[in-house]
């Protein structure tokens, strides 16, 4: 069994994260939409909706794919619920 998973771990291809932020995370579109959803998340923490640990997260209603997340109405719900559920996609 250790020998299979030493072969596993050699075929693996690294995942390089520093092309991950360079291509995607780090586009100013993309830093602006992180930052609208670190501030619903703060919005919800300050109204008492939300707190640290406690298995939620602010979910965008019906967020579009791209652009601006501003004037996009929230609701608290679990992370696996968050997670499960998936987007349209056109």
């Amino acid at each position: 069994m250790a020998e299979r998973r030493n072969e596993e771990e050699t075929n693996m291809v690294k995942r390089d994260y520093e092309k991950e932020y360079r291509d995607y995370s780090g586009t100013p579109e993309q830093i602006k939409r992180r930052a609208q959803r670190n501030q619903a998340r703060h919005e919800a923490i300050k109204a008492g909706k939300v707190k640290k640990g406690d298995g939620k997260e602010v979910d965008h209603v019906n967020a579009p794919r791209t652009g601006s997340l501003d004037g996009v109405p929230t609701r608290v719900i679990s992370k696996t619920a968050n997670r499960k559920r998936q987007p349209k996609r056109t």
